[in-house]
């Protein structure tokens, strides 16, 4: 009968599934417009029958022999290691510095004809509702008080950040600087962490705190107070730093010697009670500003920390799966740097020779310091060697750049 395909044929389907082209094949030749005699059509199916057979088994081992293959292949191939690719595994980072973003413009700062504005530096940034909210210390070519304010501006974008209009927050004339801001979620605040005296109030230099419950409101930061008072004889440190995780709140700070303290208290005593002695937690060739960041998926936190090398300033990194457990070196070397001019890859259009008191930028804004390891972008202070070694550390002009 005309397209009728063998029963025999159809029973084949316990066995290896032929490949398409068998199938083809098969269907050729069962199928026929001319009638025959059924003699002729019971053999012929006879046939087919046998020759489906021998082709599904052929196909079927030649499928076997070709997975075989691919298995051997696959079972070949080299593993690739991702860590390898992966700076905050390898410890190895590229960079690409841009123009400089921000610079003192005595139009846009509070006038001071008689001492002019020299340097704003210290820079600490959050995005929030759309737009940047930066902190910095702004620096005055004079000495004595008010010669040091902490300085605040928004913008949308990068771009705008130089058009800009400063405001200088009313905190104290006597010293104060190096802001870090966040937002603390249990007291539902903006917290400004920073290094302060007042002796008016009877304010003793240590870490310092004001709260305002708008960031964008500059004239609203509360004066300074004291995170806990510095014992007698203790080293106060500088470049105070906090972060929290679940429980507790970890304050981080340096001294010139080349330590990195932490103390704690827990979430409820936060900010001026239970406070812990500060302890020693990293001892390596380092300087100052101490910055920690909660790496985003990760149980991993980094440390970026300025250390010296000659006259030039430079970041070395350090990481720990806790805040309160022990710091490794990921890339804490003059030859492995976190961020030196050797792994600037655009070095040779650089403004900056020296990269100091970075911030890296957060994912977020609240008081885990959270970083995105797939877009670490960092916010520096900047100097050429001509004005960082012109005279004593009071009169370089820092600017302000991105790394990414």
């Amino acid at each position: 009968m005309a397209g009728t395909v063998c029963p025999i044929l159809l029973e084949c389907t316990a066995w290896p599934q032929p490949s398409d082209g068998v199938q083809i094949i098969l269907l050729s030749l069962v199928s026929s417009g001319m009638k025959r005699s059924l003699f002729w059509n019971a053999l012929r199916s006879v046939a087919v029958a046998c020759v489906a057979v021998l082709l599904c088994v052929a196909s079927a081992a030649l499928g076997s022999v070709a997975s075989g293959q691919e298995s051997a292949k696959a079972a070949s191939r080299p593993v690739t290691d991702r860590s390898a690719d992966d700076p905050l595994v390898s410890g190895v980072f590229r960079w690409r510095v841009g123009p400089p973003i921000l610079q003192v413009d005595a139009q846009r700062l509070p006038a001071s004809p008689e001492h002019p504005w020299l340097a704003v530096k210290d820079p600490s940034i959050v995005r929030y509702a759309d737009r940047w909210h930066l902190f910095c210390t702004l620096r005055k070519r004079k000495s004595g008080d008010g010669r040091i304010r902490i300085g605040y501006l928004t913008f949308a974008d990068w771009a705008d950040a130089k058009d800009a209009d400063w405001s200088v927050l009313d905190l104290t004339m006597g010293y104060h600087g190096a802001p870090q801001i966040f937002y603390f979620r249990p007291h539902r605040k903006w917290y400004l962490i920073y290094q302060a005296s007042d002796e008016t109030r009877g304010l003793k230099y240590g870490p310092c705190f004001s709260t305002n419950d708008s960031i964008d409101q500059p004239d609203r930061w509360t004066r300074p107070e004291p995170l806990y008072v510095v014992k007698d004889g203790a080293k106060a440190g500088l470049d105070f730093w906090v972060i929290c995780d679940d429980a507790k709140v970890h304050l981080f700070f340096t001294t010139l010697n080349g330590q990195m303290w932490r103390a704690e208290t827990s979430l409820a005593d936060f900010p001026n009670r239970g406070w812990s002695d500060p302890q020693v937690v990293l001892q390596a060739d380092i300087f100052e500003a101490s910055h920690t960041y909660a790496i985003q998926g990760r149980q991993t936190y980094l440390t970026v920390v300025e250390a010296q090398a000659g006259r030039r300033r430079y970041f070395k990194g350090f990481v720990s799966d806790r805040l309160d457990g022990t710091w490794t070196p990921l890339a804490a070397s003059r030859q492995q740097p976190f961020v030196s001019p050797i792994n600037v890859v655009n070095q040779d259009q650089s403004w900056a020779t020296s990269y100091s008191h970075g911030e890296l930028i957060r994912s977020g804004y609240d008081q885990r310091l959270e970083v995105n390891p797939d877009d670490l972008q960092l916010l520096f202070q900047g100097a050429n060697d001509k004005e960082y070694q012109r005279g004593n550390y009071g009169d370089i002009p820092w600017q302000l750049g991105i790394l990414k």
